[in-house]
């Protein structure tokens, strides 16, 4: 069934009808609602629009139709994984740039998701999200635990919650620092500005984030850093919050960066304690092939 209702535009001045909606859609993007505009499920005063850019005016009423979405299932598909251990429990994969982790509005398909069930049996009623406990953001590479059954997946989301593993990644940011090493202790939550950011606000949840510088280049620092909590976005918006934001961050960092495949930032390491025999088990994989030529470009010019 789809949802319907209305709304009145009272403002002085004119306003653009999907700049207007985007404002008034707290849980729409904007490409989302210019895509209801284009599909005609939005009516100015009971006439439905072409342009997602007309003009509305004081008194305008403009109902909005939202579709109801097809449920998402994710599905086996034959998308090669790089392996770096599996048992009966559990799997590590090096997630490469460019790949989502699980199907969603927008990304419905070739996600990592779809890749891990036509490589083996996953145990879990989680139709969308089976076996994940933890992500990393589409154009981050690296290390990634996945639970193949409901032991290991109550397990590792217990030492997550507990802050028991080991989450460590490789970084170059911007700027260069006078100290060796830091801790962030800064509260993140959905940006007031920019619903597809995050940002350190007074009312977020707790994050930190700590830090060690490793190389210092010109205008350019290599860090490692490790996770204590493990809020969305956290790397990078605690980065860009102390003024050394990701290079190459589309969404956080400046337009003035290094070229690459989305921001430069690599799971590397990974530690937890096995499911079944509580045995200590950690991994450790090298960036991607841009990231290390790109370092390499950074050190010749010391």
């Amino acid at each position: 069934m789809n949802k319907s209702f209305e709304l009145e535009y009272n403002e002085p001045k004119k306003s653009r009808l999907d700049a207007y909606l985007n404002t008034e859609l707290d849980d729409m993007t904007r490409s989302q609602i210019q895509k209801l505009i284009k599909e005609k499920y939005i009516l100015v005063n009971g006439e439905s629009v072409a342009k997602t850019g007309i003009k509305i005016v004081s008194g305008d009423k403009i109902t909005v139709n939202i579709p109801e979405e097809e449920p998402i299932k994710a599905v086996p598909e034959d998308i090669p994984i790089e392996v770096v251990y599996e048992d009966k429990d559990v799997l590590v994969v090096n997630k490469p740039q460019g790949m989502v982790v699980h199907p969603a509005a927008g990304h419905p398909d070739k996600t990592l998701v779809n890749a891990i069930l036509y490589h083996c049996q996953i145990n879990d009623d989680d139709v969308i999200r089976p076996g994940i406990v933890h992500r990393i953001d589409k154009d981050t590479s690296g290390l990634l635990m996945i639970a193949k059954n409901n032991l290991a997946k109550q397990s590792l989301m217990k030492q997550l919650k507990e802050k028991s593993n080991l989450r460590e990644y490789l970084a170059i940011v911007h700027g260069n620092f006078k100290e060796k090493n830091g801790r962030i202790n800064a509260p993140l939550g959905r940006s007031k500005f920019d619903r597809k950011k995050q940002a350190v606000v007074e009312d977020g949840r707790h994050a930190v984030t700590h830090f060690e510088v490793l190389e210092q280049f010109e205008n350019y620092s290599l860090l490692k850093l490790k996770l204590e909590t493990g809020r969305t976005h956290q790397i990078r918006v605690h980065m860009q919050y102390i003024g050394h934001p990701v290079a190459g961050d589309p969404l956080y960092g400046p337009k003035n960066t290094l070229k690459g495949q989305g921001q430069f930032l690599h799971a590397e390491t990974l530690g937890f304690e096995h499911p079944r025999t509580h045995e200590w088990m950690q991994f450790s994989i090298e960036p991607p092939k841009i990231f290390q030529e790109t370092l390499k470009q950074l050190r010749s010019k010391q």
